[in-house]
This record gives C-alpha cells, sequence and structure tokens, in this order.
C-alpha cells in the first residue's frame, strides 16, 4: 500500500489508485462506539417496528432503539407511539413484559400509572406536591420523531432531521418490491422472533448482509445442498456465483444486492426444494403478480433477489423468504440480532409453511447460512486483536470497475456505508 495514513484515519480512499481501507480500531475502541452512539444513532432514522406487531388498540412491544428502552405501542383510538420507557418520578421502567395487552402501563416503583398514549394517569398521594406539579407535563416521553413508510415505523431522535421519505430515497423502491408481494399491500411479521448475540462488532454484519463474496467459501454446505437438491448452482465461466448480480446505491448510506434468484422465492418462483406438490400454487401467487402488476414486475418481485440495508442497523433480506434484521451494539466487540419473518396477510397454511421453511433453513440462528455468518464475524473480531499490527481491512475490490458495474461479488455497495459512516463520524475520507 503506497499511502501510509495517520493514525487519525479511520477511513482511507484514494480514487486514482483504486484503494480503500477501513482501519480496525473502529471495531475494537470503545471511544469509537460512543462517538457512534452519538454521531451516528442520535441522528439517523433507526427502526422501531412494523404496524402489524401492533393489531389491535392496547398492544404493545418493548425493545431497545438507538439504546433507549421503549415502549412501541397502539393506544385506545389507534394512533401508534413509541414511548420512552422510563417513569417520570424515579426512572423505572414502566412496562417491564415483553409484550401485550394493556389498558394502562404501571410503574412498580412507587405506582405511576400512565395511559396507552402515554399521558399520566395517576399518581398515588398526588395532594402532596405543590402547585407547580402539573400532571399534563409529566406523562411519558415521546421519541422527539416517528414516522412509517409502508407501515415500517422509524424513530429519530433529531428533531431538526430530514423527514423518513428523504431519508429513505433510493429504498424505498426495494420496500415496495417487497409489499407488492401482498395483493392488499399489507404485509405481516409473523407471529417469533429469533434473539442472538454476536461476539464482534455491529459494522460486520452490516458487510457481511450484503457481502456476496464470502457465498462460495462460506456457505459452500447450503450450496452442497443446493446441488443435491436439484438446483443448479454451478457458475458459468468466468464468475463465482451461478447469478450476475449487482450492488446497488441508493443514496444517504442506503445500499443493496439486486440478484436473479437461483435459490427459489415461495412469493413466487418454484424450484425442487418446494417439491412437486407445491408447484400448481406457487404458479397460481405468480399469476395473481401478473395479473395485478403486469408481467415486468411481476418478474421484478418473483424473480430477483435482494439484501437491502437501511442505514445504518436494518437489513431487509428479500431472498428465499422476507427477513427483518435490526441489530445494535451492546459493547465495541459484541451486538444484540432480533429478527422476524415477514409474509403477506393473505398467505395460506400451505403457503405460510414454506415461507418459514425457507426463513429456519437459511436465515435462521440454527439454519445454513446464519451460524456460518456469525463463525465468520466472530473469527474477524478475534483478529482484530491484532489491530495495531494489522490495521486495515482491505474494501477495494471492484473500484476499478464503473460504478453501475459494481457486482454484488464486489465491494462497491459497502463502500456505500463507510462513506456515509465516515461523514457522519467527521472521520477524512
Amino acid at each position: 500500500m503506497n499511502y501510509q495514513p495517520s493514525s487519525h484515519d479511520f477511513v482511507v480512499e484514494n480514487r486514482e489508485q483504486k484503494t480503500f481501507f477501513v482501519n480496525r480500531e473502529v471495531f475494537v475502541s470503545a471511544d469509537v462506539l460512543e462517538r457512534e452512539q452519538r454521531a451516528v444513532f442520535d441522528h439517523c432514522w433507526i427502526y422501531v417496528g412494523h404496524a402489524s406487531e401492533l393489531k389491535n388498540p392496547g398492544d404493545f412491544k418493548t425493545r431497545p432503539v438507538a439504546g433507549r428502552p421503549i415502549i412501541f405501542c397502539r393506544d385506545r383510538e389507534g394512533a401508534v407511539h413509541a414511548l420512552i420507557n422510563c417513569c417520570r418520578h424515579r426512572g423505572a421502567l414502566v412496562c417491564r413484559e415483553r409484550e401485550g395487552n394493556a389498558r394502562q402501563f404501571y410503574c412498580m416503583y412507587h405506582g405511576w400509572t400512565y395511559h396507552p398514549d402515554g399521558r399520566l394517569k395517576s399518581v398515588p398521594g398526588a395532594d402532596a406536591y405543590g402547585a407547580a406539579f402539573d400532571t399534563g407535563e409529566m406523562g411519558l416521553v415521546a421519541v422527539p420523531r416517528l414516522e412509517a413508510y409502508r407501515d415500517f415505523y422509524f424513530a429519530n431522535f433529531d428533531r431538526d432531521a430530514v423527514d423518513l421519505g428523504s431519508y429513505l430515497g433510493g429504498a424505498k423502491e426495494y420496500i415496495d418490491l417487497v409489499v407488492d408481494q401482498s395483493p392488499s399491500g399489507k404485509m405481516q411479521i409473523v407471529s417469533g422472533t429469533q434473539e442472538y448475540d454476536i461476539r464482534a462488532n455491529w459494522k460486520l454484519l452490516v458487510e457481511n448482509s450484503v457481502d456476496d463474496y464470502h457465498l462460495i467459501s462460506t456457505h459452500s454446505t447450503w450450496l452442497n445442498y443446493m446441488r443435491n437438491s436439484g438446483v443448479n448452482v454451478t457458475p458459468p465461466k468466468g464468475e463465482l456465483l451461478p447469478t450476475r448480480g449487482f450492488g446497488r446505491d441508493l443514496g444517504n448510506g442506503h445500499l443493496t444486492t439486486d440478484n436473479p434468484n437461483y435459490r427459489g422465492r415461495p412469493v413466487a418462483r418454484w424450484i425442487s426444494v418446494y417439491g412437486e406438490d407445491a408447484k400448481a400454487d406457487i404458479d397460481a401467487i405468480r399469476n395473481e403478480l401478473v395479473s395485478r402488476l403486469g408481467s415486468a414486475r411481476a418478474a421484478r418481485v418473483a424473480d430477483t433477489n435482494r439484501n437491502l440495508c437501511i442505514f445504518p442497523n436494518l437489513v431487509i433480506n428479500d431472498g428465499s423468504s422476507v427477513t427483518v434484521r435490526h441489530f445494535y451494539p451492546i459493547a465495541p466487540d459484541r451486538m444484540h440480532v432480533t429478527a422476524w419473518a415477514l409474509g403477506p396477510v393473505e398467505e395460506t397454511e400451505a403457503q405460510r409453511a414454506r415461507r418459514l421453511h425457507a426463513f429456519l433453513t437459511f436465515y435462521g440462528p440454527g439454519g445454513f447460512a446464519t451460524p456460518d455468518d456469525v463463525a465468520a464475524l466472530e473469527a474477524a473480531q478475534l483478529g482484530f486483536a491484532a489491530w495495531r499490527e494489522v490495521p486495515w481491512s482491505d474494501l477495494s475490490r471492484g473500484m476499478a470497475k464503473a460504478p453501475d458495474q459494481q457486482l454484488a461479488t464486489d465491494e462497491g455497495h459497502l463502500r456505500v456505508f463507510w462513506r456515509k459512516w465516515s461523514e457522519l463520524m467527521g472521520a477524512r475520507v
């Protein structure tokens, strides 16, 4: 490497030499993580949940969002809220259950009670407070901004941030490709949640989620399974993968892979893995897509797959099934991952079973792909213990190509993430 960066450089790009390097300190430093939490997570739109998780008035889910405890809930009038799960009196959680339906939220510490829309309902011994005590000002604090696109809700802790639609930019097209799988335009989170920790830095999962370069080596067992099931996974001469997909820059740090599909899709591309008895049903799904969307759009929905990364930490895998995967750092070398399956509300029991089988077989923490990915990321994190002696990760693959020729096996779309990250962190590029 001809360029010798200073120790203060996190990302070093040399467009003339076609090189792009990331300093491995960013994967191990507690100081970097603290800066990320303020510069990235406090100013970007962060995924909260899907509207289908709150089917009825009073439904709620509690989960961390950008490091804060949040109640994602629907009030008695049907409006959706994201409330900070922190009592206004002495700070205890007011809702300690993971999910449920509630007429009120009750703080077990001193008994303050709140309506599902966050308004303060009652205070034991309220007459002990002075005239300045205003119950109307003492409700649960809502996140500063809460907006939705196609039933995907996001929060932003920066009141001055751009609106969600502008922030998502080109990512909206790929969310639409997911939602268009439903005849009514309504998708739902399938009951059940996958949760697991990975002993690695959160940014490694961003890279991994859109890195098709690792498929042939890391997921060789999966490829062998597909081959033994009668699916053609032999790459054409000169190619790494069976299909020639591309990486896409969607603006604002969002990125995706965009691939012709060889793995089959419950909506709506049959392969032998699904069995002959499923062929007629999957053909019927495809016919509905063609009738509703036209043949070109139907082919786009049914015959291509995408791994969409919405900056900074949401991935929607639209492949052999649809997975919504959210992750957040809990230490420089550890992240918590939460994943859900997503499907059309109209699916039959048999269609849902195929979707969940595909979801668990490939994306699940006990499936073909995820354990391999976790092992690879944790191996990388262990290697980063030598970041002072071996300080640089090389993300230069494909830089000599034109931007519209960056393959999914190149790293052009990974560089999209790193440029945005570096911009927000104030590092030099």
